[in-house]
Parts: structure tokens; C-alpha cells; sequence
């Protein structure tokens, strides 16, 4: 444990790059926060989804999985991001090019998928010390 002790201080380091990246392009912090918080709700994880969902702003609404996204012009985003948060083994080369389609660029969509793989593992490292927690309690 020792020689991991600055996971915490890599992991909000990790965090703020994926949620406020020097170049968002698109994608606002408070998008990426609703986008987080969704990811967060999808994976059973209600207290990380409330952190997020604090910062989404005008996209608090995308926080909830039963919001679509259309009525923010992001439908096609919604759907990747849930299909990459929820069932990642079925991600095919057709969701990419949906994105492409609807006029997402390369480097957009590698954003995304940066911040869906960071809460990949936030949720994980959690997970983890909640395992850890109970076995030392």
C-alpha cells in the first residue's frame, strides 16, 4: 500500500485532464460532467453520479439514463457513451462511424472515450476500496 500512495493524488490528476482538458474541444467541463455523472448512474454508483452531476450545469438532464440527449442535439453522443459505459464487449466499428456521421471528429470522439475509460477506472478503484474496507472492518 505504501508503494501506491499517491494513487489518490494521480487519480484527481487523471480526473481533472479528462473533465477540464486544456483543449475540450466540443466538450464543455459541464457536459463531460453530466456525461460523468450518467456513467457513474449507469454503473450503480449514486454518490460518485451526485459529485459529477453538481458541475453539469445547463446538461444536469443528461445525468439521468432516461434522458436520450435529443432535446440537447446529442443523441448519437448519449448512446455511444452509454453503449461504451454499460456494454463495452459490443462497441463495433458502426458506432464509430455513426459518430463520424453525425459530424463527430476523430479527436472528439477519442475525448470521449478518455472519459469514459477514466470512470472505467474511477469506479473500479472504488469498488476496490470498498472491498478493502470490508475486509479490514
Amino acid at each position: 500500500m505504501k508503494a501506491r500512495a499517491n494513487i489518490f493524488e494521480m487519480t484527481q490528476e487523471a480526473e481533472e485532464a479528462v473533465l477540464r482538458p486544456k483543449d475540450a474541444g466540443p466538450w464543455s467541463h459541464a457536459l463531460r460532467a453530466a456525461l460523468a455523472a450518467r456513467i457513474a448512474v449507469l454503473n450503480g454508483e449514486a454518490d460518485l453520479a451526485t459529485r459529477y452531476a453538481e458541475g453539469a450545469e445547463e446538461f444536469a438532464p443528461l445525468a439521468d439514463p432516461d434522458t436520450d440527449g435529443t432535446g440537447q442535439g446529442l443523441a448519437e453522443v448519449v448512446a455511444f457513451m452509454d453503449k461504451v459505459a454499460a456494454d463495452t464487449r459490443n462497441i463495433a466499428a458502426e458506432d464509430i462511424s455513426g459518430l463520424r456521421a453525425g459530424g463527430v471528429a476523430d479527436a472528439d470522439i477519442v475525448r470521449l472515450c478518455e472519459l469514459n475509460a477514466f470512470l472505467a477506472y474511477q469506479i473500479r478503484v472504488i469498488a476496490g476500496l470498498r472491498l478493502m474496507k470490508g475486509a479490514f472492518a
